[in-house]
């Protein structure tokens, strides 16, 4: 019986020595990496701004200050103008939440009844399988497993807030100098690739720009339309708050909608009457109105990748980086795509067309 020897060069043992090396560097620096990550879609996202206020020919650093300050200074207001009564709004509803959860058990169970289940054993088994209590305590924990891991790679929450403002200012630097940094990487690549990464750059700026853009103009839309139609179906109490989770969860791709109706739908049931039955109307026309309109408008047109594969961004963002990825992660795979479709399918498209010629 033959023995088989296995060879390794001394170029391939060096190699795999440095990918091993490389794959813990970035493991110890992943802080930094997701804070360059989000200081590249904040610059992206800022771009368009920055390019508007450079047009009064004023230089490059400037234009940059003043897009910068001009942003701040309107979230800045808008959280002055309604952020007390939102928050006020929220802590009413997180206080109130266990009844309206012991209002929501009791409904169940009266609409159970109904149907002609009055055995003991089967009211009890459908009060286990409808514990409310247990399913918001479940849903706590699953959010607070998807913050604890955005939460542990910024390094608790005073590391959050620098990491932040960090991704502000490398944005910012960004921005001011992209043409030098675009160059600079460019020169590391050797030709003719240098000239054609230099070539992305922008297409995939402007994918990558045109994902938030879009997702945070929707948002805003819901979460204003949200708080006008709970206000008119009568729960004005309520109006800003629920509005403003359903803007800010609506950020998240797919599931933020269905998670920013669940509070929204319990004050509903606990307000008894017609309430409900509203309620669910108004978030089914909102959710439709997203999906068929606002979507396809102002997000579909800049991504430009199946929605599957959005999906599989969202959740893999998630389950990596928290809530973090479920944001940022989409916006990376819509600039990747660039790069996909114009360095490598439409060269083999066209590639696959010459000899038919």
């Amino acid at each position: 019986m033959s023995e088989r020897r296995i060879t390794i060069s001394i170029s391939t043992l060096l190699l795999s020595i440095a990918a091993v090396g490389l794959g813990l560097l970035f493991w110890q620096l992943q802080s930094l990496l997701l804070v360059l990550a989000i200081a590249t879609v904040l610059a992206a996202t800022l771009s368009p701004l920055v390019e508007r206020t450079e047009r009064l020919r004023l230089p490059r650093w400037l234009s940059v200050l003043l897009a910068y300050l001009g942003l701040l200074s309107v979230l800045a207001g808008m959280g002055l103008l309604i952020g007390p009564t939102v928050v006020d709004q929220i802590q009413t509803l997180v206080r109130k939440l266990p009844s309206y959860l012991e209002v929501l058990e009791v409904v169940a169970t009266d609409l159970v009844m109904r149907t002609g289940m009055t055995e003991q054993d089967t009211l009890e088994q459908l009060r286990q399988f409808f514990d409310f209590q247990a399913i918001a305590a479940w849903t706590f924990r699953s959010s607070q497993q998807l913050l604890v891991r955005s939460y542990d790679l910024t390094r608790g929450f005073l590391g959050g807030a620098f990491n932040l403002i960090l991704s502000l200012v490398l944005s910012a630097y960004m921005l001011a100098g992209s043409e030098k940094l675009i160059g600079g990487l460019a020169r590391l690549l050797p030709q003719p690739w240098d000239e054609r990464f230099a070539a992305q750059v922008r297409p995939m700026s402007e994918r990558m720009g045109g994902y938030i853009q879009g997702r945070v103009l929707v948002s805003a839309i819901l979460g204003v339309t949200t708080a006008v139609g709970l206000t008119v179906v009568g729960l004005s109490e309520f109006a800003l708050g629920l509005g403003a989770i359903a803007g800010i969860t609506n950020l998240i791709p797919f599931f933020g909608p269905v998670l920013g109706a669940i509070p929204a739908l319990i004050v509903a049931i606990a307000q008894g009457g017609w309430t409900f039955l509203w309620v669910f109307l108004l978030f089914l026309a909102i959710q439709n109105l997203e999906t068929y309109f606002l979507d396809p408008l102002l997000v579909g047109n800049s991504v430009r990748i199946p929605p599957l594969y959005q999906l599989l961004a969202v959740l893999g963002g998630a389950q990596v980086l928290g809530i973090i990825g479920a944001l940022i992660v989409p916006p990376w795979v819509a600039g990747i795509s660039v790069l996909l479709e114009n360095l490598y399918l439409k060269p083999k498209q066209l590639a696959e067309q010459k000899p038919a010629e």
